[in-house]
């Protein structure tokens, strides 16, 4: 049996005064403008962010029981006494949201500023190293690096009087000022005045000047080579320009001169060798040219009137 339309009516009156169920709400933010590091006696506003709609902000001061139901506190100078740990939260209905995150508000210009320098310089190009070292004349053990545009320091406890930040690989994003500031680990929330700034350069050089290598015997030929490929980069099977026809009419050039050079090198060789072994033989010839002849043997009486001639000279006169 279908329910009636009264029943179904009921039914809508029912579920339309059940509570919709949701789920928790999420954090709000608390942020410090125009920073969260504030010298003495100037202004700072403390600023709560949540969803649209709330009903009730509240803003507290921790390891204190004070607190105000405000988004928005304006502080217009800065004291000892209110440097430390904000948080806040707001209610909507019957629910509390949780807790932003923790904003450490700093009062600085307590104590004398420390100096700061960089190790080995200022300059350092990319990829080299460098290391900021924040130096005071008071026995501090906390110390901490600001850079200009980020949100947050660099805290370091390192030993007393002195810190090292060292920068390993550096990048043009590590261009920019900094300054340091020195502290007590008793008050983590009261600082010195910043050190005076330092700016530090990172100079960026090209791979392809850096990597270059020049050979003595083919230092102009390797360089113009070098500066073609740089200068005109063309994709594999693409005619070459104007620049590419002049450096490749150039290395014909140089390649029939060097086999120039290389042939008239070989035919001075070939000379020299010829020469050496012209008078080589010449030597030998006169070492074994034939020997004069010899005397003509006496011939004894009886051999003039037909007698047969000496033995001895057969073969050696005629």
């Amino acid at each position: 049996m279908s329910p009636s339309p009264t029943a179904l009516f009921c039914l809508g009156l029912c579920l339309g005064h059940v509570p919709a169920q949701r789920g928790p709400l999420p954090k709000p933010s608390l942020q410090a403008l125009p920073s969260s590091l504030v010298p003495l006696e100037k202004p700072v506003t403390l600023r709560c962010q949540g969803p649209p709609g709330v009903d009730l902000y509240r803003l507290e001061k921790l390891s204190s029981s004070s607190y105000q139901d405000q988004a928005v506190l304006f502080i217009p100078a800065m004291k000892k006494r209110l440097a430390g740990r904000y948080r806040c939260s707001y209610q909507n209905g019957s629910l509390w949201s949780p807790p932003s995150d923790q904003l450490e508000l700093v009062a600085t210009g307590v104590f004398a500023k420390p100096s700061l320098s960089a190790q080995p310089g200022p300059a350092v190009s990319s990829g080299g190293d460098v290391t900021l070292q924040c130096q005071t004349r008071y026995g501090f053990d906390q110390f901490a690096l600001y850079k200009e545009g980020d949100p947050a320091p660099y805290k370091n406890p390192e030993r007393w009087y002195r810190a090292s930040f060292p920068i390993i690989t550096v990048t043009a994003a590590h261009s920019g000022t900094y300054r340091c500031y020195s502290f007590s680990s008793g008050d983590p929330y009261l600082w010195s005045a910043p050190s005076d700034p330092l700016e530090l350069m990172v100079t960026e050089f090209p791979e392809a000047t850096t990597e270059l290598t020049v050979s003595l015997t083919n230092k102009v030929f390797t360089t113009e080579t070098s500066r073609s490929i740089t200068a005109s980069p063309r994709e594999p099977g693409s005619p070459a320009g104007p620049a590419g026809q002049h450096y490749t009419k150039g290395n014909l050039v140089r390649i029939c001169l060097g086999a120039v050079i290389l042939i008239l090198l070989a035919g001075f060789l070939a000379e020299d060798w010829h020469s050496r072994r012209k008078r080589l033989r010449h030597r030998v010839r006169a070492v074994q040219r034939p020997l004069p002849p010899l005397p003509p043997t006496r011939k004894s009486p009886g051999d003039q009137d037909g007698g047969r001639p000496d033995v001895h000279s057969r073969g050696f006169c005629s």
